[in-house]
């Protein structure tokens, strides 16, 4: 029923109706953290999982970016302590069961109440337009993602298992485009109590670590994992066990909390926090319950059989938050190859906290893409060149180095090849090729998908001996399709292939000539292809069986391509079966019809 009132309340704002109440409803909002090595949701309900938004796909918190290797089903902090009539509470965006609401909402439906994403360079109001809760935001990142909800939504007082702390919550998460930082994101929460304080606050988080290869909607490739507890890196590290469900090992996940280093004005030394962390007998019976599992002052022995795992790691305690102070606190996901590379990340962290003020890459350039037949050609701006790095320790004014070009035959997210690289000629660094803007990519095939991206690069700070910082491969990749263009008329146009034979995998093939979509790692039944090629443009495409049964109809409106696929499915979902079929192509513009035939064969 909740869900449904959440559903009708977001309608109500989409259709431009007035709502019964401000602040009773919200539109659920998301964005994905993408220009790093680590692929994250986040949404403005606090938690960081797919699960209830609109995004078509399987990513929680992916690694790496290529690859359908899951780490979480699940990630969300928690918030407890005591207040003015000593009621004991409890609030938290992700409660330890499946289907189980959470306790902090946005505000409203309103459409700017939803989830920023601010590029590095970039200044942002956030907010209502007339009045910013965040005014000239400046991104802390090479990708910031601003949000904010609290927990006395009305869908959050309705929920029966929450009795609300009334909370408002800024949160801030941080992604970095190029090593070393492109392996975890820190998520900064400001926590500021609304109506009235706080007394023995404790503060943290929980996680489900799903590590493994997901492959549908389940999660049974999760039930080989284990945790282990890392005490000076107040860190814990979810595992996948060799074999299980999912075959292989995949790279563990780490989550790292950083308690607050000051509050009111005044340092805390890190000697001041006590720490529990529990991966086993963790519930949510009732706020009293789950407050003393909190407090426990213990750290458990590490999960020693591979059955599964999730754990809530807590720190506390803050004796007192009034109403209008801000308490800001920080937890981060560290991904990595295996263990130590985790460890490495996190000793990263450490060194670069509280700022994390290092040299940044230059901005993504802007792209341009032209295909024809079998070539595409890339150009791009040359904004780059100018950009001014405040973070640097070299006095190098003007970092910028050079440019790379990449091309995948796979996705957009790779893997990527290197296809050429220039850069300033005449210092020590790089090839020396000299700088160029435009590339010429030969020798494609026609109508088949290829992804291409350029990023700027810096030249290294040698002060800080920091390395040379790339912007991001994902930030303006695309997807281009070489091809002839639409011919006037038909008379030309034919099946490829033909026959089409059900023995070839054509999945395989480098570029593949098919392919699941990127939200989906598996080829199904529904991904097989043959193409109408050579098709003016505008254009019916009708498929006959050798009967005259109407198989499918397909309608071409492109100027810019001459081509159509057909997945082989009737236009009563059904997978066609093997045998000789018919097909005619009639031209809108000038009623001319060409007809042919092609062969089946599965």
């Amino acid at each position: 029923m909740k869900k449904l009132t959440k559903t009708l309340l977001t309608l109500f704002v989409l259709l431009g109706l007035n709502a019964p109440a401000v602040g009773q409803f919200i539109t659920l909002d998301w964005k994905l953290h993408e220009v790093g090595q680590v692929i994250q949701i986040v949404t403005n309900e606090g938690r960081y999982n797919q699960l209830g938004t609109t995004y078509d796909g399987l990513i929680n918190t992916r690694f790496p970016p290529n690859t359908f290797q899951e780490h979480t089903g699940g990630v969300g902090w928690y918030i407890g302590g005591i207040n003015q009539d000593g009621d004991t509470l409890v609030t938290t965006p992700y409660i330890p069961a499946f289907g189980a609401a959470g306790e902090l909402q946005g505000y409203s439906g309103a459409p700017w109440d939803s989830v920023y994403k601010v590029m590095r360079g970039d200044t942002m109001d956030i907010g209502d337009p007339d009045n910013p809760y965040i005014t000239n935001y400046v991104a802390g990142s090479d990708e910031d993602i601003i949000t904010r909800y609290n927990d006395y939504n009305q869908a959050n007082i309705n929920n029966p298992q929450h009795e609300p702390m009334y909370i408002d919550v800024i949160q801030r998460s941080w992604a970095w485009a190029s090593e070393p930082m492109d392996q975890f994101i820190i998520f900064n929460i400001d926590i500021i109590p609304q109506r009235e304080p706080l007394r023995d606050v404790w503060l943290g988080a929980m996680i489900n670590a799903n590590v493994g290869r997901r492959t549908g909607s389940g999660f049974t490739f999760s039930n080989d994992d284990y945790a282990t507890y890392h005490h000076e890196h107040k860190m814990a590290i979810g595992h996948d066990a060799e074999g299980g469900p999912d075959g292989g090992k995949y790279s563990p996940i780490g989550m790292k909390l950083m308690p607050p280093d000051e509050y009111r004005g005044k340092e805390i030394s890190e000697d001041h926090w006590d720490w529990t962390w529990r991966w086993s007998g963790v519930s949510r019976e009732d706020n009293q319950a789950h407050y003393e599992q909190m407090i426990l002052e213990q750290i458990q022995e590490d999960q020693v059989n591979p059955t599964g795992t999730s754990w809530i790691h807590t720190f506390g305690e803050i004796d007192s938050l009034s109403v209008g102070d801000t308490l800001s606190w920080r937890f981060g996901l560290v991904l990595g190859k295996d263990e130590a590379e985790v460890m490495e990340k996190s000793e990263l962290i450490e060194r670069l906290l509280p700022d994390f003020d290092v040299p940044s890459p230059p901005p993504s350039p802007g792209v341009t893409i032209t295909p024809t037949n079998r070539t595409v050609n890339i150009s791009w701006g040359k904004d780059a060149e100018d950009y001014v790095d405040p973070d640097r320790s070299d006095s190098v004014k003007k970092p910028f180095e050079g440019y790379r070009v990449y091309k995948s035959t796979q996705s957009v997210n790779g893997p990527w090849t290197l296809l050429a690289e220039y850069d300033i000629k005449g210092n020590q660094y790089g090839q020396n090729t000299g700088l160029q803007n435009e590339f010429t990519d030969t020798g494609l095939m026609n109508n088949v998908d290829y992804y291409y991206t350029v990023t700027a690069f810096s030249k290294p700070d040698t002060v800080l001996n920091f390395p040379s910082q790339e912007s991001s491969q994902r930030a303006n990749a695309v997807t281009v399709t070489p091809g002839t263009s639409a011919p006037d008329d038909v008379g030309q146009v034919a099946v490829v292939p033909n026959p089409y034979r059900g023995d070839i995998d054509y999945n395989a093939m480098d570029p593949p000539w098919e392919k699941p979509p990127i939200t989906r790692e598996r080829w199904l039944e529904q991904d097989r292809k043959i193409q109408f090629i050579n098709l003016p443009a505008q254009s019916t495409i009708k498929i006959y069986t050798l009967s005259g049964r109407l198989v499918e109809t397909l309608h071409h409106d492109d100027a810019t391509k001459g081509f159509e696929n057909w997945n082989l499915t009737s236009n009563v979902n059904q997978a066609v079966a093997s045998g000789i079929y018919l097909f005619t192509v009639k031209n809108e513009e000038t009623g001319n019809v060409q007809t042919g035939k092609f062969v089946v064969i599965k």
